[in-house]
């Protein structure tokens, strides 16, 4: 299964300007638990709920006097649409992070998250079996998830 398959397309930003309340406020509005943080129209970095925490307990500066860019996560873990899902997991694992901006090129595309997987683990599982009977894709790359 491809990451095109479990992404969400829709991707809540915020402007490499905006502050730590903007953030905080755009993922209390959407209901998401991170913000992708935009310079000049590419993705620059991402602030994630933990970071939010983080920030409200290490200082005693109010949300609006802190500027995202020196919160943000970077450089920026991403992943292609392209991707098995096996490679973002692996991913994930690797850099420490639960989420994965989508990026085509240089254009933010989707955001997948650990939870997105979680919540599809049923198909993902008969793919595997099915992958495991022979009797699923006959593409390499997809049962070896050799596509890094």
């Amino acid at each position: 299964m491809r990451v095109k398959e479990l992404m969400s397309a829709d991707i809540v930003t915020v402007p490499s300007g905006a502050t730590m309340k903007g953030a905080a406020g755009q993922m209390l509005h959407n209901g998401v638990g991170s913000v992708i943080v935009m310079n000049d129209g590419t993705p620059a970095g991402i602030i994630t709920e933990m970071d939010a925490l983080r920030v409200g307990y290490g200082t005693n500066r109010p949300f609006e006097n802190v500027p995202v860019w020196k919160v943000m996560s970077r450089p920026l873990v991403t992943i292609e649409p392209s991707k098995t899902i096996q490679t973002a997991i692996g991913r994930m694992e690797k850099q420490g992070v639960k989420k994965l901006p989508v990026v085509s090129g240089f254009d933010l595309v989707g955001m997948l998250t650990m939870s997105d997987i979680v919540r599809n683990h049923g198909e993902l599982l008969t793919e595997a079996r099915n992958l495991e009977s022979g009797h699923g894709s006959r593409d390499p790359d997809e049962w070896r998830g050799n596509d890094d």
